[in-house]
Formats: structure tokens, sequence, C-alpha cells
């Protein structure tokens, strides 16, 4: 199984250009103003205009109103809508009837009960993301989620994996979670919101190697 990857967070064509480069499968946009990867509507829709076909585009929102989800979705059309609130399954349902989009869910693991709460979302996200709880920001603070909580459970949806990811642990969290996804933000950073080239290569190539190493056993 090819693991796929998740670079959240890219303001710039630069790092947009290094994702595709290094094998990502998916960039994430956030449009949230309170966190230093924002990046305006109009930004989101040039960048997501650059963006080669290789790549599927994550909008991120937080807590967004109706009027703006839907002012996100018609000036970015995004491949995938991220919510990262609170946002509840009545919710991602309405989303996905009225939108074509994939609609995915962020969670903060905070312990099994998380991941019993989980299955009110089964049937409607198409992919729940395990993330680190809530801090001063909703994500991307760079907290590692407790693995043993994944190990051996039995995911009745795609999901992924982020919280605290990069170049020197995601081998040791792929091989302890079996995560068909991982995703990183903070990990590829030399500094909050500018990402570091450097940093993307190294976490993509740490992915690859770990999925060689699981085809040849």
């Amino acid at each position: 199984m090819t693991t796929l990857i998740k670079i959240c967070g890219l303001s710039t064509e630069a790092a947009i250009d290094a994702a595709a480069a290094n094998g990502a499968s998916h960039i994430g946009l956030v449009h949230f103003e309170k966190s230093p990867r924002h990046v305006t509507l109009d930004q989101a829709a040039k960048l997501r205009a650059r963006t080669p076909t290789s790549l599927k585009v994550v909008l991120l929102l937080v807590n967004a109103s109706p009027v703006l989800t839907e002012q996100a979705y018609k000036a970015v059309r995004p491949d995938v809508i991220q919510f990262h609130g609170s946002e509840k399954p009545e919710w991602l349902t309405m989303v996905k009837k009225h939108m074509k989009v994939e609609v995915w869910k962020a969670l903060g693991l905070r312990s099994a009960e998380t991941l019993a709460n989980a299955r009110r979302f089964d049937g409607i996200a198409d992919r729940l993301i395990f993330d680190a709880p809530a801090q001063a920001l909703p994500g991307g603070n760079g907290t590692r989620v407790d693995w043993s909580l994944l190990a051996g459970h039995r995911h009745l949806v795609p999901w992924g994996l982020a919280g605290g990811l990069d170049a020197d642990n995601v081998e040791e969290a792929l091989a302890a979670t079996h995560a068909p996804l991982v995703d990183v933000s903070s990990g590829v950073e030399s500094a909050p919101g500018l990402k570091d080239m450097d940093k993307m290569a190294r976490f993509c190539q740490a992915v690859a190697n770990h999925d060689q190493r699981s085809h040849q056993a």
C-alpha cells in the first residue's frame, strides 16, 4: 500500500511545486484567520488554479458559517473540504448534499472514547483525520497523538493521522498505526506558516522508505 501524504497549510506556489515534486497526494489550504497559515479565498483560488492535477486540494475550514462555506467552495473549487472545528454530522450531510466535494472531518484524539464517538461520522465523512486535541489553534500545533490508541482499531471509513508528525517520527507512527494517510503541517516548517522545502522532501522520503520496507516484508 502506498501511503497518501497531505501537506497542510501551504501558502506559496513554491511550496505547492515542492509538494508535487516530492510525491504528496494532497495539499491543504487553510482559510481560518487565527492560523499563521491562513490564506484569503482569493489567495486560495489562485493557489488552487496553480496546483497540478497530481495533487488534490483540501480546503480547511473551522466552524465556518453556511454562507462562508458556500463562498469558499465556489471561490476555490477544492477537491475536499476538511472541517476542523466542532461541526456535527448533520452539517457534513448538508454540505455533501449541496456541494460536489469530498468532506473530511478532523477530530482531536484524546482517548478511546474519541474513537467510539467518531462512529457518528460513519457513512457521512469521506475521511476522518485524527489529530491532537485542540489548543490555542484547532490544529497545526505540533503536538503528537497517542498512537497506541489507534493500534489495532477497526476503522469503518477512510482515515488519516495528523498531530506532531515530522520526518524523524513518521516512520514510527506508520509502523504503530498503519495509517493510510499522514497529514503534516508544522513538522515541515522552519517557522509557523513558513514551509521548509528540505523538510518537506525529507518527510516524503521517510514515508516512501516505510512503504518500500512494507512492500518487501
